[in-house]
């Protein structure tokens, strides 16, 4: 088992899904494509750690819905006790920052601000999702409890990367009337 498939096994705790739903609802926490999903749910179904039933549909192709077992939840329990790996990062704008002294300033400036509308996004998606969830279910013990420490981790964060992205913009406008006041 790795870590997508205990993710799946997560989502699946909360709601039956269809593969493509656990696509895209996996997505806020780790990128996994079709051709990832489709062979651990059948690996997973075959060891008992999920059940399987098709939904016939009458516009579309039918689909198959999958439901976690009582040994995928004992599973899924087991792995809440193991050791948690280092996070991975992979942040190309960190790396275009790395070499910023590299590019025009006009162009910096377009990096940071595309940046800042994609963060300014992302702060209204969890304010959305955390208005969502109801003020009685953000407690320990709730199902919703994890989505609520979590949007508001994602909050917490996206805040950080607007303000930091608002800093760079104010050096890099700074700096550009500077250069242009030297000429």
């Amino acid at each position: 088992m790795n870590t997508l498939s205990y993710g799946l096994l997560g989502l699946l705790a909360r709601k039956e899904s269809s593969g493509y739903e656990l696509m895209l609802r996996i997505q806020p926490f780790w990128q996994a494509k079709h051709s990832q999903i489709y062979p651990l749910l059948a690996r997973m179904e075959e060891k008992g750690l999920l059940s399987s039933y098709w939904v016939q549909q009458s516009d579309k192709p039918d689909k198959k819905i999958y439901a976690i077992t009582e040994d995928g939840i004992s599973k899924l329990r087991e792995w809440m006790h193991q050791p948690i790996a280092p996070s991975v990062t992979k942040d190309e704008l960190s790396l275009r920052t790395f070499s910023l002294w590299l590019s025009e300033i006009g162009v910096s400036v377009e990096i940071y601000q595309e940046r800042r509308e994609l963060y300014t996004e992302k702060k209204r998606y969890y304010e959305e999702l955390l208005a969502g969830i109801p003020e009685g279910q953000c407690h320990p013990g709730s199902k919703e409890f994890g989505s609520y420490i979590l949007a508001t981790k994602a909050l917490m964060t996206v805040d950080a990367e607007l303000k930091w992205c608002d800093w760079v913009l104010k050096l890099l406008t700074e700096h550009s009337y500077a250069a242009a006041g030297r000429e």
